[in-house]
């Protein structure tokens, strides 16, 4: 049936998808009974990650993003392609899901653009904008029958969403989508997402969390080596901390777990924050509370003055390795081969930008609730 998503990708950037794509064409040594899937814009792979880890089958994960490609490999042991989702064809996600009765098409479109800091400055010139649609169009194309979208709760409000949930359920999709407290599913960080769930199945809906899924800073991080400032830990370099200046230093100090700069005395508190426009970024410059979960782990978590990201008791910020645990990722992931650099903004980013593990396996654990709980796809 035509849809509202028309094909965007020109015949140039389709002749290249498919050239890209036959590397990872297979033949299914037998007819799979679970759920097949194909993780767009996956990032360092925590959605995949949660998804195997409840037993469905990723097949491939796509990002431009090249410094996804060894997190995403070698922790999932899943293909990855780098190629714009704007390149990609249907017909070439179709030869990956073969003939398997169910079809996943996930995906978390960068969340940027629907930001609480972008609605300020949005514009739909920006080209990731437009990437909604391009999901949207790849459903139809590929023939999947089930889709899940994880993104900021901000992006219920856009005509873009609106027009991407029409198009699904023109499509004789059954959809459903809410936002959720993440907290509430085992992700110890006050985090809140929009999550999509769509099936032709019949409906669908995301499971109840576990009552007793909630964890604080403490349950998680606690058990980690002791760090100062700029020092990293000799049993594991993702354990590592930026430095700090003397005047944070000073400031971060005079931090109590919970509070602001507003504990500060005078003479700590920038100038910025003392004007009315600042007075409205309590957050910033703050400690977590070892009782509490930790606030929204952002790309920028590794630094103390980019949000309440002070350790609860030591003199410093958050360490990479406690903000991808804090993001529910296993203590073992590797987000770069063993002795290459560390690079804390490049590693930031990608742990900021993932999906939780936890919240992943929910979304997983209600895909394969649902299959199960209907005779066959249409």
């Amino acid at each position: 049936m035509k849809h509202r998503f028309g094909r965007i990708a020109q015949r140039r950037a389709e002749r290249k998808a498919r050239r890209s794509i036959r590397i990872f064409e297979r033949e299914p040594e037998h007819r799979p009974t679970g759920i097949v899937a194909i993780d767009l814009f996956c990032g360092a792979g925590g959605l995949t990650y949660g998804l195997k880890n409840v037993g469905v089958d990723v097949r491939l994960g796509v990002d431009l993003d090249a410094a996804c490609e060894y997190p995403y490999s070698d922790n999932n042991k899943v293909d990855f392609l780098k190629i714009s989702v704007a390149d990609l064809t249907g017909d070439s996600l179709k030869q990956i899901f073969g003939d398997n009765p169910y079809r996943l098409l996930a995906g978390c479109a960068p969340c940027q653009p629907f930001s609480s800091y972008r609605q300020a400055h949005k514009s739909s010139e920006d080209e990731r904008w437009n990437l909604l649609s391009e999901f949207g169009r790849l459903v139809f194309e590929s023939g999947a029958n089930l889709v899940t979208m994880e993104n900021v709760p901000q992006l219920e409000r856009e005509s873009v969403f609106e027009d991407f949930v029409r198009s699904l359920e023109d499509a004789g999709f059954e959809v459903r989508h809410q936002v959720v407290e993440c907290v509430r599913y085992g992700v110890p960080q006050s985090r809140r997402r929009l999550v999509l769930l769509a099936s032709k199945l019949g409906p669908i809906e995301l499971l109840p969390p576990d009552v007793n899924a909630e964890l604080a800073v403490r349950d998680v991080i606690g058990h980690l080596p002791k760090l100062s400032a700029g020092e990293a830990d000799a049993e594991d370099p993702l354990h590592v901390s930026a430095g700090l200046s003397a005047l944070n230093l000073t400031r971060i100090r005079a931090s109590r777990p919970g509070g602001s700069w507003k504990d500060w005395p005078p003479s700590l508190v920038a100038k910025c924050h003392s004007k009315a426009t600042g007075k409205t970024y309590p957050g910033v410059y703050g400690r977590m509370s070892w009782s509490e979960p930790s606030p929204t782990i952002t790309t920028q978590y590794y630094g103390f003055g980019s949000g309440r990201f002070g350790h609860p008791e030591q003199d410093r910020a958050l360490s990479l390795r406690e903000g991808a645990l804090l993001q529910s990722f296993p203590p073992g992931y590797r987000f770069v081969p063993s002795g290459a650099p560390v690079e804390l903004k490049n590693i930031g980013r990608l742990i900021g930008n993932a999906v939780p593990v936890k919240l992943g396996e929910a979304i997983g654990k209600s895909l394969l609730h649902h299959v199960t709980s209907h005779a066959r796809p249409r």
